[in-house]
């Protein structure tokens, strides 16, 4: 079930404190806010002291709120010479702010002005799910959660070594204080991991030791006499799973590049090799696909897993641009029209139900679509305003010039076997001869990646796409990417896209009349008499091949080895092919998935937390399908 954000408004008690009316409480004292937050939270956790000459350090808050921990702890980090490589702050928030409230409410704190400035730049719309933000040249990672602590807590996936416990008061939110809660965020704990709160309740400390906490009484801040501070010790901590930090990557095409740049940017030396004579040739090398969602009335993984991807994109696509790297794509927006009106009626309920921030997605009628496309349309439908059209090479352009130098690229390169000798994988070309060993290879070759023995129990199929190229003056409808069982893009470069057809199985990489045909055809249903104002023209396209997943979601992580498995068998018991991994399956969805599902694996790989829920990172697992395999082939035959 989708869980609907309401945003907290910033209001002020008599006294002038920043005050909740949802829960009758201030968000901190009214004298001291920010001496409370450097003595509870960062002394309490003995910060900076314990992330210094680290490699990573995790800090978890219980409560975002204004974000004054946040600003406190990220400014520290900066005045601190032996300060970590990366800090990771987790902040869970069921009642976020918008930006122009935080705005505001920072004013009270000057010194972090510039901080609070680059923070609401990123500042995410205010959707359900994890939300990652790369600050201060990516060494910051600040990752939000909008919703319910103790469903974010379950599905969340880190190591934690800090925890800020900063709720509202026990006696106002006990939820946020309960033994459940607790004993989460112990299972997350790492090794000597320690949390501190302003909080004394008698409740909150009986809570915390049931989970294991070793809870000490200490020295509050100014007027408050006591605070809370203690240690446990979590689970062992797991040496890394590739400590020399370099990989191989198999293509480079969105897949690829995206990867390569998530990993560079953790300190990982990274080649890339491609078949073609440059990035982005294969199925990532159309003219302009679409970025934007696919909501559900249910919420589905399909559904969450398309506004991760489209939200993390744009997020990626305006940090490429910031830091001089700027990809071709537009945010015109997407419009999303009905297919006939059962379903608009369900567009409709969706809106309604959910009732997402207006700039992520609204309900348009018809007149309204129509005056959004500048064409008299047959319908109304979802209007994502923030989405719009991207170039996939031009993005995979930027992504390998963002990784800079501790990226290798060798174009003209193709795999045909890989074999494993002793702890390395070794790439051989169609020849047998050597082309490089590695401890870690990433397969994102596209539809490639069935003809390799080590990738068989990826049920990848090759989807043929055709697209339609239509002659386009600047300026002309529609103005928007319109999408109705098909997509047209507005003008780009004197060109129009229309299309795409999705034929399994079929490698003839020719143009195809009857593909273009049927282009015109979904032309029409999307902008009713449309293909009338084309003069006839020589038929222009690209054909291209997409590596198609059975169950429309993408295959990220390590790749299964083959075996027979108990229909009850979890995915903790798959065997993986050490060291060999795939980012694949994206079918007609690279532009969604990539930057998301890039920033899993990387995290996966380098022991980071990861940006998705743990429910959805096993939905996208490789090793469902040979469980998948195992289920069905052990149901009994009727008879």
């Amino acid at each position: 079930m989708y869980e609907k954000i309401d945003p907290a408004v910033l209001e002020y008690a008599e006294d002038g404190t920043p005050f909740s009316r949802q829960f009758d409480d201030v968000y901190h004292t009214q004298h001291g806010a920010l001496g409370q937050s450097r003595h509870v939270f960062l002394e309490g956790n003995q910060l900076p002291h314990r992330w210094q000459r680290k490699s990573r350090f995790v800090i978890l808050e219980t409560g975002f709120g204004l974000g004054l921990n946040f600003l406190a702890t990220w400014a520290a980090w900066r005045d601190d010479p032996k300060r970590c490589d990366r800090l990771h702050f987790i902040s869970i928030e069921k009642h976020p702010f918008n930006a122009t409230d935080l705005a505001t409410a920072h004013q009270r704190w000057p010194e972090f002005a510039a901080l609070s400035a680059r923070l609401r730049t990123q500042w995410p719309t205010l959707t359900p799910g994890i939300h990652r933000l790369w600050l201060d040249d990516g060494r910051i990672a600040l990752t939000l959660i909008f919703g319910d602590a103790s469903t974010a807590l379950a599905k969340l996936v880190a190591r934690v070594d800090a925890f800020y416990l900063d709720g509202f008061s026990p006696a106002r939110n006990p939820e946020l204080w309960s033994e459940k809660i607790c004993h989460q965020l112990a299972a997350l704990a790492a090794p000597v991991a320690t949390l501190a709160t302003w909080s004394v309740s008698r409740e909150v400390r009986q809570h915390l030791e049931y989970a294991r906490f070793r809870i000490d009484k200490v020295r509050g801040f100014t007027g408050k006499s006591e605070m809370l501070r203690g240690h446990i010790a979590g689970a062992p901590e797991r040496p890394p799973a590739h400590p020399s930090r370099e990989a191989i990557i198999v293509g480079a095409g969105l897949a690829g590049t995206s990867l390569a740049h998530r990993l560079v940017k953790r300190g990982w030396s990274v080649q890339l090799l491609d078949a073609a004579n440059g990035p982005g040739q294969g199925a990532s090398g159309n003219l302009a696909g679409v970025l934007r969602p696919l909501p559900s009335l249910d919420d589905n993984r399909l559904a969450r897993l398309t506004r991760a991807g489209t939200l993390a994109g744009i997020r990626h696509l305006n940090a490429l641009a910031a830091a001089g790297h700027a990809v071709r794509w537009a945010p015109t927006g997407v419009l999303h029209l009905a297919r006939d009106p059962v379903h608009e009626t369900r567009q409709r309920d969706v809106v309604d139900s959910q009732r997402p921030p207006d700039d992520y997605l609204r309900y348009v009628d018809q007149a309204e679509a129509s005056a959004l496309a500048d064409w008299p349309l047959a319908t109304g439908g979802w209007w994502f305003p923030c989405s719009g059209w991207v170039q996939p090479p031009s993005l995979c352009a930027a992504n390998i010039a963002a990784a800079g130098t501790a990226l290798t690229v060798r174009y003209g390169t193709s795999v045909a076997r890989l074999t494993r000798v002793a702890e390395y994988w070794q790439l051989h070309d169609a020849n047998d001869a050597l082309i490089s060993e590695t401890a870690c290879v990433i397969l994102a070759n596209g539809a490639d990646i069935r003809h390799l023995d080590v990738a068989q129990t990826l049920p990848v199929r090759a989807a043929r796409g055709q697209v339609s190229h239509l002659p386009a003056t600047e300026g002309s409808a529609p103005k928007v990417v319109v999408c109705r069982l098909g997509y047209v893009s507005p003008a780009i470069d004197g060109q129009r896209c229309a299309g795409a057809t999705f034929l399994v199985d079929d490698d003839d990489p020719a143009l195809r009349e009857s593909e273009h045909a049927d282009n015109l055809a979904k032309l029409d249903f999307i902008l009713p008499g449309f293909s009338t104002t084309l003069d006839d023209t020589t038929m222009a396209g690209r054909v291209g091949f997409r590596p198609a997943s059975p169950d429309r979601l993408p295959m990220i992580g390590a790749i299964a080895i083959p075996g027979s498995y108990p229909a009850d068998a979890t995915l903790e018991q798959v065997v993986r092919e050490p060291g060999l991994y795939a980012i694949s399956g994206f079918g007609a969805r690279g532009l969604v998935w990539s930057t998301i599902v890039a920033e899993t694996l990387a995290s996966q790989l380098d022991g980071d937390p990861l940006p998705l829920e743990r429910d959805l990172v096993d939905a996208i697992d490789p090793g469902r399908f040979v469980l998948r395999r195992a289920r069905r082939d052990r149901i009994p035959s009727d008879g």
